[in-house]
């Protein structure tokens, strides 16, 4: 159809002229190439897509940790169900990869609902929340990733809506403007956020349910690691589980992707199943130590050591030192140096401790 309506558009070319045939062919010929490459990244997308989805638990009994958070939301899922109501708001805040989303299409599925997923940043326009909130159905669960990020105008579109179950639209302008409200049924806001202190007053406090996701323990992530290896069809065993947990920061996303990359290396040497040794000696060609350290992390610690005496150093300095981003090293790198120890905030400046210096072969 795309070639046809193309050819309907361009002009007939002269009889006389041998160069409009062969120009009419190639541009047909790009077309369809163009479609081709279309088609063939859409349906590499849907095949990531569809291996992310396997992976992804979708009952609330094989959500692996968080007891506390699903201690919360079994009761919430039953008194919703028992009185035949939509669960109330929920916001869910804590690192990223810690399963904000999962948990979501969870409640979607417990619920026996329909999940609608998007992004504050796509949210740009008044127009954009308002097609998705008259679209939603009785119970529907819908999930904005980042609510922090939401323009003021979305936000405000969103106070009756979660309140009162309405939408107020203004129609017009000047003199001539009435505002008219759009009835909507009964649904979920679940918000994911990873700075909660970002959140206006106003947003935080309409939600009835505000939980925080934290780090996972490492045995934790080992029978995460272990069910994401079966759903691959990797044979691992219990130990070579538990070092790529080791190494993953306490975070489910990390765990599953690193056991991506041990499983690629253990088929291209052909060493079977993936133990305790197989796991270290691929995640070191990788550049991620036993303690879960990149490249970059230890790049930071050994610039602070080396070059600054340990510290204290100010932040712009170890960035010009390392030649990375400020914010880069403050919002990605600093984090999980300063929850294992590594690193300490100073009011002069960061400081790395003597755990770091130990674990990097420092006296």
């Amino acid at each position: 159809m795309a070639i046809t309506s193309f050819r309907q558009q361009s002009p007939e070319p002269d009889p006389d002229d041998s160069n409009g045939k062969k120009k009419s062919r190639r541009n047909s010929r790009k077309q369809q190439s163009d479609t081709d490459d279309l088609l063939l990244a859409t349906a590499m997308a849907d095949e990531t897509d569809n291996q992310e989805e396997r992976i992804r638990p979708h009952r609330l009994a094989d959500y692996i940790g968080q007891k506390e958070l699903k201690g919360v939301l079994e009761i919430a899922i039953a008194a919703a169900k028992g009185r035949n109501e939509a669960l109330d708001h929920l916001l869910l805040y804590g690192p990223p990869g810690l399963g904000k989303t999962t948990m979501s299409l969870i409640l979607a599925t417990e619920m026996e609902v329909n999940c609608k997923i998007t992004a504050a940043p796509a949210l740009e326009r008044p127009r954009d929340i308002v097609g998705i909130l008259v679209n939603l159905k009785p119970g529907d669960i819908l999930f904005i990733d980042e609510i922090h990020r939401l323009s003021r105008m979305s936000e405000e579109l969103l106070y009756p809506a979660m309140e009162d179950y309405r939408l107020d639209i203004t129609i017009g302008k000047g003199q001539t403007a009435r505002t008219r409200s759009i009835p909507l049924p009964h649904f979920t806001l679940v918000g994911a956020t990873t700075r909660v202190g970002s959140l206006t007053s106003p947003l935080r406090d309409r939600f009835g349910l505000i939980q925080r996701l934290r780090f996972y323990e490492t045995d934790e992530l080992s029978l995460i690691v272990q069910r994401t290896a079966n759903l691959l069809k990797a044979p691992i065993t219990a130990d070579g589980a538990e070092e790529i947990a080791r190494r993953s920061r306490g975070t489910p996303r990390i765990a599953n992707r690193l056991l991506k990359r041990v499983r690629d290396y253990t088929q291209v040497k052909k060493l079977g199943s993936i133990n305790q040794e197989v796991a270290a000696e691929a995640l070191e060609i990788f550049n991620v130590d036993p303690m879960g350290l990149d490249w970059t992390d230890r790049l930071v610690l050994t610039v602070m050591i080396e070059q600054f005496n340990g510290g204290p150093v100010g932040l712009e300095a170890v960035a010009a030192a390392t030649g990375e981003d400020s914010q880069t090293i403050e919002d990605v790198y600093e984090p999980y140096l300063l929850q294992i120890g590594y690193l300490h905030r100073t009011p002069r400046g960061r400081v790395a401790t003597v755990a770091a210096r130990k674990h990097l072969g420092y006296d």
